[in-house]
């Protein structure tokens, strides 16, 4: 953590996302979805990145830029996670199977898990910090490089999402596996794409003192993907739903990185 931080202002900030996430674990309370944890976290850090871009010390251009990354990243990620998890009908099957196997914990449970979700958007928020802190003039390769990256990770992103819906949207697609477009290369390219797009503020903080910092955001989040809350939960589900389908994907599939389909 940046040693010239203000301690007042880390304290403020998460006083605020922890009331932020209390008050969304008072809504799933009332409505029996827990799904809005993960809005909560999104919209969590791009008000953070937005933050630390108005009253970041670095230059002006590289301030601007980074906090209009930060919450264009924020807000397109918050709007497809209400459509695609907090609209529709039935709670999202990771928080489901969490309700089930927490039994009449599960409130005070999920009361601690809102809590660690602010306190992941305040970790995810330093690369924001550190980018903003950096006063050198003008922007460098480094920062043109990390925003080329940001918009080839967003846009790939969103084109996964959309792809995905559209096949969900077939009725004649019901029971099979998502083989169109990005999915046909890679399991869970909307995953992909997402940690390259935490890369890219890593580009953005070579040059930047205390970089190093910066890097703890695109390895969490490869953690938290890979052993967490990301493939091994979504693959077990789906295994549980398509079956050999779904295993046969999987031997021909890259589950992550974006490579041509193996034969079965």
């Amino acid at each position: 953590m940046p040693a010239s931080l203000a301690w007042e202002g880390w304290l403020a900030a998460a006083g605020a996302l922890s009331l932020l996430m209390f008050g969304l674990w008072l809504v799933q309370l009332r409505t029996g979805d827990a799904a809005i944890a993960d809005v909560g976290w999104a919209l969590g850090v791009g008000v953070l990145a937005l933050v630390h871009a108005l009253e970041g010390s670095g230059h002006a251009d590289r301030r601007f830029l980074v906090g209009a990354m930060g919450m264009g990243w924020s807000l397109r990620l918050a709007l497809h996670l209400v459509r695609d998890r907090v609209l529709p009908p039935g709670e999202d099957g990771r928080y489901r199977m969490l309700r089930q196997r927490w039994g009449k914990r599960a409130p005070w449970y999920f009361l601690v898990f809102f809590q660690v979700q602010a306190l992941l958007a305040l970790f995810f928020s330093l690369p924001f910090l550190v980018i903003a802190r950096n006063v050198q003039s003008g922007l460098g390769l480094w920062d043109l490089a990390g925003a080329a990256l940001w918009l080839v990770a967003l846009g790939g992103e969103s084109l996964a999402d959309s792809q995905l819906a559209r096949f969900r949207r077939d009725p004649a697609n019901q029971g099979q596996v998502c083989r169109a477009g990005l999915w046909r290369y890679s399991r869970h390219p909307n995953y992909f794409c997402e940690w390259l797009h935490w890369c890219a503020y890593g580009l953005m903080a070579v040059a930047a003192p205390q970089a190093w910092v910066a890097l703890g955001a695109p390895l969490l989040m490869l953690y938290l993907l890979f052993r967490a809350t990301g493939i091994p939960h979504a693959e077990a589900q789906a295994l549980r739903h398509r079956g050999e389908l779904y295993a046969q994907y999987q031997r021909q599939t890259s589950a992550f990185f974006p490579w041509f389909p193996r034969k079965d």
